[in-house]
């Protein structure tokens, strides 16, 4: 019968730890933006003392009449202004959360430099200065390539295995490394993403919410005073887009600049994994 030999997977295991999958920011951040929104809406643009006609006894949505600012005349754009808010508040929140954990995925220096030092150190067959790299980056490409080294150095010393099986199982280990790193640097992107299209919808229902109102009350009064009317309902619905277009555009764009560096990240990533394959496969046949 003949012998078979064992398998990479069988004889060593990987060293790769999950990370914790805590992401409460995902569940709070939505409620806490929108009662912040609202807050904001109420007490803020519908201050009494900024208009000349207060509803004191309004509650929760009081008719305030004759706006003595500009920001004070938001708060006449109804109650979809409240959720334009808290969709912009998101957008700063979910890109502050993105921009320091890529950041922090970025690592220290450049990722191109950082994959020449350990080209330069497996030249050498020097793994453990490899790893010291690796601890000295401490990005997302550092954790995958020193997951990936450790496994290399472990192959070097392993007799059993053929040089493609030893090659299979460092590849096995940065894959391994490479799928716990990829979902942190792409979590709550979804937020953003959503946000670009449902900024833009909400201000459109609020702008047809205040032209609906604006020409009924326009079909009701009728005169010169109703076409003054019609103009500053008309101005008020506006607003409702201004704020929604704005809340589309920068979550468009922070949705773009971090997809670009995550990208880096991931180019990066995959220029690792070829490094110690191709090293090890030209050094230890």
């Amino acid at each position: 019968m003949a012998e078979t030999k064992p398998n990479a997977a069988a004889k060593s295991t990987s060293t790769v730890q999950a990370k914790g999958s805590g992401n409460a920011i995902s569940y709070l951040a939505p409620i806490i933006c929108l009662v912040a929104g609202y807050c904001i809406w109420r007490f803020i643009l519908g201050n009494p003392d900024s208009f000349a006609k207060p509803d004191l006894e309004g509650g929760f949505w009081p008719s305030h009449k004759g706006p003595k600012g500009a920001w004070n005349r938001a708060y006449e754009g109804g109650i979809i202004v409240p959720l334009l808010i808290g969709c912009f508040l998101m957008v700063v929140t979910f890109s502050i959360e993105r921009f320091l954990t890529i950041r922090r995925a970025m690592g220290a220096g450049s990722i191109a430099e950082f994959v020449r030092k350990v080209q330069f150190h497996l030249a050498n067959k020097n793994v453990d200065a490899a790893i010291t790299e690796c601890d000295k980056q401490k990005g997302s490409v550092g954790n995958v390539m020193k997951a990936g080294l450790k496994k290399y150095k472990e192959m070097i010393a392993e007799g059993e295995l053929n040089t493609e099986q030893k090659v299979h199982a460092i590849q096995k280990e940065v894959e391994e490394a490479t799928a716990l790193e990829l979902p942190m640097l792409q979590k709550n992107l979804v937020f953003l993403s959503t946000l670009t299209s449902l900024g833009t919808l909400v201000a459109l229902l609020g702008t047809v919410l205040g032209m609906i109102k604006s020409f009924s009350s326009l079909g009701e009064e009728g005169g010169s005073g109703a076409a003054a009317e019609l103009a500053v309902g008309i101005s008020e619905a506006l607003y409702n887009t201004a704020l929604g277009i704005a809340t589309s555009s920068v979550a468009l764009l922070m949705y773009n600049v971090f997809t670009t560096r995550i990208d880096s990240i991931t180019y990066g990533i995959d220029e690792s994994g070829f490094t110690l394959t191709q090293s090890f496969a030209s050094q230890y046949k």
